[in-house]
């Protein structure tokens, strides 16, 4: 389906997109989501952790330091064989300061220790709460996250003797690994489930918008003018069912209502006909009638002049009986135009050669292409413009010299007929009733001849207009398919 058929994009293309953008949508949200679920679970398992470790390694010290009262200046003493012992059961390093912030006792030699004493600020922030106290920094050397925790010992009266230094070291790297064996996962599935997305979108938005298009293409084909409207067969039931629905619906109300319209039409244009006969009829048989009553009247066997009366009377109710004929054939071909024989041929010198019979030299004919096919029946084209050219010779202004100009113009698969005329023109209003059966605006005829123009061109699904001005003439236009 080309975008250049629709302004914007087509909804095959909106639907299609927007079930990508959803599945794109629901990838990246559920790999964030992920991923910060990953990271605070990581953290919140570095703090069980810690908290562990912190309160193993309390309850150690606490059980080493218990067996007698000692003092802070006892710790190097009692714990200096334990220390090691508690450290690799902890597997964590142990700091122990007395309560001035000086450096007792480590399980690391003493060089490796850098902080040799503690700020008096964190020795009274340790002192002053029973809690451990936690303070974040960032070693460079281990690219990894230190939690310093600090925590006061106490001996088996539960005096403070010291304060422990417990340093936790941790890397985000271990859960980002979590997170990216997990990602290399996740994104296969994600893409298996895009891929499926991708078809599965495809294939409803091609179904979807291919039904939409086959429902637009029957209802732009549908005129009044078709014989047999036929209805759409669909039979899932989902929410285009409702629309074929809709549409079976009006068609069948479409086709009710042309029976009942073509009905009364044809009712109203017999009544119109048998009434525009009977006034046609009439008029040669009142002459008729006064001829034959006033020869009746002074008939006279002995008048010499007898056989040239008979002559004289049988000659004017021959011309009404001529009349009459003419009237009877004349609505005879209106009620039934003759047969079409459709077949293709060039409609410029077909046009010229029905020009060339009225022998008129102010008649032109002009193409914007040399060679127009088009197929139709001839004779149809022949009683078209024969029917347009006599009306245009008709309307001659008096004082004016009479000039035709017929012109011919395809624009891809229609072709366009006018003719056109500087006669006398048609008043606005007479518009719509200049192809109607019975009007005419002539002094002698019938009001028949725009009226099979008309239906002529209808029956070739062709459209037919006038413009006039009065003083300056009138010009009758025809649109035609070239069917081909």
């Amino acid at each position: 389906m080309s975008l250049n058929r629709y302004r914007g994009y087509s909804l095959r293309n909106r639907i299609f997109w927007g079930f990508v953008a959803i599945c794109l949508l629901s990838v990246v949200s559920s790999t964030l989501v992920s991923y910060l679920q990953l990271k605070n679970n990581a953290k919140e398992q570095s703090r069980t952790d810690q908290q562990r470790k912190s309160d193993a390694l309390m309850a150690s010290l606490d059980y080493a330091v218990s067996h007698e009262q000692i003092q802070s200046e006892d710790l190097p003493e009692v714990l200096s064989n334990k220390i090691f012992e508690i450290s690799d059961i902890n597997k964590a390093d142990v700091i122990i300061y007395d309560l001035k912030g000086r450096y007792l006792i480590s399980n690391k030699q003493p060089e490796q220790i850098t902080v040799k004493s503690l700020p008096i600020s964190l020795i009274n922030d340790v002192l002053g709460t029973d809690k451990r106290l936690d303070i974040n920094t960032y070693d460079a050397a281990l690219e990894a996250n230190v939690v310093s925790s600090y925590m006061v010992l106490k001996n088996n009266t539960l005096e403070p003797i010291g304060i422990v230094h417990f340093p936790y070291y941790h890397s985000d790297s271990s859960y980002f690994r979590v997170f990216d064996s997990y990602v290399r996962k996740i994104v296969l599935v994600n893409l298996l489930l895009i891929a499926i997305s991708i078809y599965i979108s495809l294939h409803i938005s091609r179904h979807l918008t291919n039904t939409l298009t086959k429902f637009s293409e029957l209802i732009n084909r549908l005129t009044l003018f078709d014989k047999d409207m036929k209805p759409i067969r669909y039979y899932k039931n989902d929410e285009l069912s409702s629309l074929v629905k809709s549409y079976n619906k009006m068609i069948l109300q479409i086709q009710d209502q042309k029976e009942r319209l073509s009905f009364t039409e044809k009712e109203q244009a017999w009544r119109e006909m048998a009434k525009q006969v009977a006034h046609e009829v009439k008029n040669p048989l009142t002459p008729m009638k006064l001829t034959i009553q006033n020869f009746k009247r002074k008939f006279d066997p002995n008048d010499p002049d007898i056989t040239e009366r008979v002559h004289r009377m049988s000659d004017s109710v021959v011309e009404q009986i001529d009349l009459i004929a003419t009237v009877a054939s004349a609505f005879s071909q209106f009620a039934q135009l003759p047969e079409k024989h459709n077949e293709i041929f060039n409609l410029n010198k077909e046009i010229a050669s029905i020009v060339r019979i009225f022998n008129d030299d102010n008649i032109f004919v002009h193409s914007n292409r040399e060679d127009i096919q088009i197929m139709m029946d001839k004779i149809y084209l022949n009683r078209i413009i024969t029917n347009l050219i006599t009306n245009a010779r008709q309307a001659t202004a008096s004082g004016r010299e009479s000039i035709i100009n017929v012109d011919i113009e395809q624009v891809q698969k229609r072709v366009t007929i006018s003719v056109e005329d500087n006669g006398v023109g048609i008043a606005e209003d007479m518009y719509d009733r200049i192809f109607e059966p019975n009007f005419t605006s002539k002094s002698s005829g019938m009001g028949l001849g725009l009226t099979m123009v008309r239906k002529m061109v209808e029956e070739y699904k062709g459209d037919i207009s006038v413009k006039s001005e009065l003083g300056k003439g009138t010009k009758f236009t025809i649109t035609l398919p070239t069917n081909i």
